[in-house]
């Protein structure tokens, strides 16, 4: 497995849509708008690839000069609970250190988690629902 940063646009990025997608919109019955799409042009895109197929990617939205919000973590179906997620978590949490980030925060669903929680994140305020489900704001010091 190989994890890198992908650039907006292009056609591993093409592919980082495509699995959100399938992962986490289509299944709540979203789609995504060009206008969302377009404010990931500043975010930190990381995909994990296995040769040339995406399995699993998230990204990091700067919220402030100490602060990254991770989004959109997402991990093929049959390729979850093989450390994928792990090692991408791990991999954003290198670079937002190395971008001079202090805090990582994020908008957890609720089946989520579980397994933010074993990386040391935190559960902030209720729960909430954003797109039609059950969130709760998490966040780690790094």
């Amino acid at each position: 497995m190989a994890l890198k940063q992908l650039y907006h646009g292009s056609k591993d990025y093409e592919k980082m849509v495509k699995l959100r997608y399938e992962i986490m919109r289509k299944p709540l019955g979203l789609s995504f708008t060009e206008d969302e799409l377009n404010k990931e042009k500043d975010d930190i895109l990381i995909g994990a690839f296995e040769e040339d197929e995406i399995i699993g990617c998230c990204l990091l939205t700067k919220v402030d000069a100490n602060c990254t919000r991770l989004r959109q973590m997402a991990v093929q179906k049959n390729r979850q609970g093989m450390g994928i997620g792990e090692s991408m978590m791990q991999f954003a949490e290198n670079i937002a250190r190395d971008r001079g980030f202090k805090k990582i925060v994020m908008h957890a669903r609720e089946t989520a988690i579980g397994f933010y929680e074993r990386y040391g994140y935190k559960t902030k305020g209720d729960e909430f629902i954003e797109v039609n489900i059950p969130h709760r704001v998490m966040e780690k010091k790094l």
